[in-house]
């Protein structure tokens, strides 16, 4: 064979040869599958053909490529070559290069030019232009024309090539190259060569300590300015995404990264250089800062817009008139004979209140009537408004529907729609997002005039911003939810902010109703609201029971549970087991094998299934969706089941395929896909989050200790419609009771609605005896707040690093006041 030199010189198994035929190709992810005749190999494969898989473009036929990897036997289609990094093959001698750059491929370029270039350059000609492009500017008597043909043509069949080798060589994988390529394209090696920390902002999957590798490889070092900006940022990120924090103080901020940036490097780093990046930082509009707190500034700016346009829309409903009272209780009264309800003394007021509030928070626990009264309140407006509430008729005349009915899951969005007879979707819907925007803004404007927002305790601040400011001034908003489950996943805690502050007027649901044939499961709920220990928690109830076992029976209680279940007729989409943990013997990965394996085993060696990783899927099997398909219709949360596997020799595709429905919705996953959904016979309590079930089997063992407290007891618990199934240690559940405040979101939003006159106009608002309005901050408190927050600052050696920037207690200024016009 003629000698070839290859762009990848590491000695390690490869196959060089010219593809066949391309059997599949991802534009998205660029995972393909070829078939490649070898022309070269140093593996002990002995066939003239083999079937080459891994990240990377389309190959071109008749072209010679190297692959570099591993022999795998795929336990279908037989021995496969497992491609780790690729290139095309480019001649290695003089005569073999003006060949080459006199082809077609280089329209302009012929042989005397090709000649020219090899004499001056060398035969490795091809590579000096790819490396440095001004190496043509050598060339005696070439025309730009021709110079940006060869550089442009060469990039475009070489560069990619290139590029994915050398951060194969700094020790990115397949997958994370092809993101981080298609983020940069052609700049990649010269972008992250001047910053590689930039990955932890602009590429997912990209932590500080991958790019503090990068940058010791590059020599970035020490207490080098890019590198301790890198960690700040990291730890912002990292205290939002993990921990829920909309702001970290200065005096945690900086010993967390001295620590994380010596931790790596034997390289002190004083406080001083930590304070100067953060400075720079702010410069550069990296973050925000505000007295002695940092912000990431998209939650910096989501707080102050939620805020501003609450308060826009407290002080409107101020300076609006209201419907009489007596002319919203005759409505009610019509409500009621029309949906066969007597609504109770509060239920009414929160209608009345709903009604002339241009905001307002409905709370309660479970069972006490949040759903009716969101029926009564869109009735009643209805009525007041002369509002029809059938569909068909926007449709028609091509006009928006006046009432919006939202929610953060699919499943949440459906319990609404069922319960007003309404249309009713998720928040992303609405908004137009697909689920795949980090944090991309929306620009649609919502035209509805009634926005009622189910679950509020679920929506993260950023997309509770989102929400706000698609609004248009003249609507009204309801935020319901129940404050004591668990917080958004998301960064921020916007409900239980929203009622802390006093500002919206409130009306909170505490007496039950949905308490029919002895239900104990909403009692205990109430309970555990209160802080509670119920004294007859193993007692046995027609709903509800309490089974002891250790973390090594608890299983097999299960088992026993989901298997009795089934045999009395029960169907396994009616039973949920919720779990807060997906690890060990006890957690969700292990028990949803289990049950697998117990209502949906392999009946045969010809039954169809398909293996993801350590998941298997079978037809029948229950599925969650874990992100988010508006184009689909399906969302985070969503439950269906497999409905039909179809193997790749049945395909024109050559790839397996899963079919699942969603309530009728039917959803097509290729192999790649397969990440977006898992095995739903367990999920976690935050999964089920906006869910309800016929039947919750809950365990708690002391192997979920760490995870286990009062919120997440709470939702687990207020998931179960009909049967509630405990099982574990009762000591542990004692336990999880009373923990209840170590886990802090460290958030300004509250203090942010502390305006006086969004505080006069809800006093003006509410009857005298529920308005329990938070008086405004004063100015000295404001000035002890500063003088602590001042103090913290100066013991860390960071005094002064931060302009005084306070947002409460200011008399007449909105939040937007502090933008400056660019924002």
């Amino acid at each position: 064979m003629t000698e070839n030199v290859s762009l990848f010189q590491e000695e390690q198994l490869f196959i060089v040869g010219r593809p066949v035929v391309s059997i599949f190709h991802n534009p998205q992810n660029l995972f393909s599958i070829i078939k490649l005749k070898i022309q070269e190999t140093n593996t002990t494969y002995q066939e003239k053909e083999i079937i080459v898989t891994g990240f990377f473009p389309s190959v071109v036929q008749e072209t010679l490529y190297r692959f570099t990897g591993q022999l795998k036997q795929h336990p279908k289609y037989g021995i496969q070559f497992q491609a780790n990094t690729f290139v095309k093959e480019i001649p290695g001698t003089e005569q073999g290069v003006v060949h080459y750059l006199s082809s077609d491929l280089f329209p302009g370029i012929g042989h005397k030019t090709a000649e020219t270039i090899v004499k001056k350059l060398g035969k490795d000609a091809i590579k000096i232009i790819i490396n440095n492009p001004d190496a043509l500017d050598e060339i005696p008597r070439l025309t730009e024309d021709k110079k940006e043909t060869l550089r442009s043509v060469l990039e475009q069949n070489l560069g990619l090539d290139r590029i994915m080798i050398q951060l194969n060589d700094w020790g990115f994988g397949p997958q994370l190259a092809v993101r981080i390529y298609q983020m940069y394209e052609n700049e990649t090696i010269q972008l992250l060569t001047e910053n590689p920390y930039r990955l932890i902002e602009e590429v997912e999957g990209v932590g500080f300590q991958r790019a503090d590798e990068l940058g010791a490889k590059l020599h970035i070092t020490g207490d080098h300015p890019d590198r301790i900006k890198a960690a700040v940022l990291h730890l912002l990120n990292a205290g939002a995404l993990s921990e829920g924090h909309v702001y970290m103080e200065a005096k945690d901020i900086l010993p967390q990264a001295k620590s994380l940036l010596e931790m790596s490097q034997a390289y002190e780093i004083p406080f001083e250089a930590i304070s100067k990046a953060c400075i720079e930082l702010r410069e550069d509009s990296k973050i925000c800062g505000e007295e002695t707190r940092l912000y990431m500034p998209s939650l910096y700016f989501s707080e102050i817009g939620i805020a501003s346009k609450i308060t826009e829309l407290v002080q409107k409903n101020a300076e609006q008139s209201a419907f009489p009272t007596s002319e919203i209780r005759k409505f009610i009264g019509d409500a009621e004979e029309r949906f066969g309800v007597s609504y109770a003394e509060t239920q009414v007021d929160a209608i009345e209140k709903a009604i002339n509030s241009a905001v307002m928070i409905l709370t309660g626990g479970p069972g006490t009537g949040k759903t009716t009264v969101v029926r009564g309140i869109v009735d009643v407006y209805a009525e007041l408004h002369g509002l029809t509430l059938n569909p068909k008729d926007y449709i028609e005349k091509d006009e928006p529907f006046p009432i919006v009915l939202v929610a953060p899951t699919g499943r949440a969005a459906k319990r609404l729609s069922e319960s007003t007879e309404l249309p009713a979707m998720t928040i992303h819907r609405l908004l137009g997002f697909t689920g795949q925007e980090k944090e991309e803004e929306t620009e649609k404007e919502v035209g509805g005039r009634l926005i009622i927002v189910d679950e509020m305790s679920m929506v993260d601040t950023w997309l509770a911003h989102q929400l706000l400011k698609s609004l248009n001034d003249d609507c009204q908003v309801i935020f319901v939810g129940d404050q004591d489950q668990l917080p958004p996943v998301g960064p921020g805690q916007v409900l239980k902010d929203l009622l802390a502050s006093k500002a919206i007027p409130t009306v909170e649901l505490t007496d039950v109703y949905r308490q029919a044939d002895g239900s104990s499961i909403i009692e205990l709920a109430h309970q555990m609201k209160k802080g509670e220990m119920p004294q007859n928690m193993l007692a046995k109830t027609s709903d509800r029971s309490f089974i002891q076992a250790g973390s090594d029976q608890v299983a097999d209680v299960i088992k026993q549970v989901v298997s009795s279940a089934v045999k009395k007729g029960f169907s396994i989409h009616d039973v949920q087991i919720l779990a807060p943990m997906y690890r060990g013997p006890a957690g969700i990965d292990a028990i949803n094998k289990m049950i697998q394996e117990l209502v949906n085993p392999k009946k045969t060696e010809k039954s169809k299934e398909i293996t993801f990783g350590d998941v298997t899927y079978r037809i029948g099997d229950k599925i969650l969706q874990l992100v988010n398909q508006p184009n689909s219709n399906v969302f985070n949360g969503d439950m269906g089941e497999v409905i039909s596997i179809i193997k790749a020799n049945e395909t024109i595709e050559k790839q397996d395929l899963l079919v699942a429905s969603y309530d009728g919705i039917e959803v097509t996953y290729q192999r790649g896909d397969l990440n977006q959904i898992t095995l739903a016979y367990c999920c976690s309590i935050h999964k089920s989050q906006g869910s309800e079930f016929q039947t919750v089997i809950m365990p708690v063992v002391r192997g979920y200790s760490k995870m286990l407290r009062k919120n997440l007891l709470y939702t687990g618990i207020t998931r179960a419609k009909n049967f509630l199934i405990l099982c574990g240690e009762i000591d542990v559940f004692k336990y999880g009771m009373l923990r209840t405040d170590d886990l802090q979101r460290n958030t300004t939003l509250a203090q942010r609605l502390q305006i006086e006159e969004v505080l006069e106009a809800v006093k003006d608002s509410v009857e005298p005896e529920s308005a329990q309005v938070t008086e405004t901050t004063n100015s000295t408190n404001v000035e002890q707040q500063e003088e602590q927050l001042s103090l913290e600052s100066q013991s860390l050696n960071t005094d002064n690093y931060l302009d005084i920037h306070p947002l409460i207690g200011m008399k007449g200024i909105s939040p937007y006041d502090f933008l400056e016009e660019e924002i």
